[in-house]
């Protein structure tokens, strides 16, 4: 049987081992930092991320702020704090100004499990947090803000951190980074597409030209007078090959070169040059 093309997949050996050895550690933390993208604020989040972390308080960080749409976050922040019952920040790892807010928070909900270790006769010490979510959604740019240096492991490419390891932020906030988790299996194939357009998931796992194809549908039925202005397509369908004809990317015989302009496409949204968006719909 031919496989779709369009199916995104993945081989998740590592991951099962990332995992176990995630809740091996939920152990040693009093409180959860959970990393989300705001562009993503339901398809970025671990579907089976209240299973894994049971009962242990849970921050989430809406992230990158600055690519999503400012004007709905504030819907989603008070959709996200009633669907899971935990306080919701947004942050950007670019500005500084909501970490003093994400440290105070992790140190209050570590409060409650440092208490019962002080009844038990032990001394006060500073917060444990585990950092979780998914590749690329910029847990270590996070942590390498808190801590004014650059001690963990960031890059562009999905799931750049391979080590676990603590990072002291101040005397009362102590982090453990974690590589990023991909789901086991991914049965919802409109979550996959859109973490692909996100570069949540290896590159390996999909064809630039698919994605770009499918991210211009989503873009131009949510956002086309941002999408159509950006790259001057109006009157036709807004398409790989007519933006590659409107750039003039054209290879030999004449036909549109689709590789080249796919990329372009993909790396003009990761990067917030088409506009700033939210992907993921409230009805979801």
């Amino acid at each position: 049987m031919k496989k779709d093309k369009t199916h995104i997949h993945w081989y998740p050996g590592h991951i099962a081992k990332a995992e176990r050895k995630l809740k091996e550690q939920l152990s040693l933390v009093d409180a959860v930092i959970e990393v989300i993208d705001a562009r993503l604020p339901l398809s970025s989040v671990y579907k089976n991320i209240t299973g894994l972390l049971g009962e242990k308080p849970r921050l989430i960080l809406l992230n990158k702020a600055d690519l999503a749409d400012i004007s709905e976050l504030k819907k989603w922040v008070n959709l996200l704090e009633k669907k899971f019952n935990a306080p919701v920040i947004l942050s950007d790892a670019k500005n500084s100004k909501d970490f003093n807010s994400v440290v105070k928070k992790a140190v209050e909900l570590s409060e409650p499990r440092i208490q019962q270790l002080m009844k038990k006769g032990l001394l006060r010490r500073p917060a444990r947090v585990m950092v979780v979510g998914m590749p690329n959604v910029g847990k270590s740019s996070i942590i390498n803000k808190l801590t004014k240096s650059s001690k963990t492991k960031t890059g562009a490419k999905a799931g750049v951190t391979r080590q676990q390891q603590w990072v002291r932020i101040n005397p009362q906030l102590e982090l453990l980074d974690t590589p990023g988790i991909i789901p086991m299996r991914q049965d919802d194939q409109e979550s996959a597409k859109k973490l692909a357009f996100v570069n949540s998931i290896s590159e390996n796992a999909y064809t630039n030209e698919i994605i770009a194809h499918e991210l211009l549908e989503l873009l131009d039925k949510k956002y086309p007078d941002k999408v159509r202005g950006y790259y001057g397509i109006n009157g036709e369908a807004l398409t790989v090959e007519n933006i590659a004809r409107s750039r003039n990317w054209i290879i030999s015989g004449g036909e549109p070169d689709i590789e080249r302009t796919s990329v372009y496409i993909l790396r003009d949204f990761r990067e917030g040059k088409i506009g700033k968006f939210i992907l993921d719909d409230m009805e979801e």
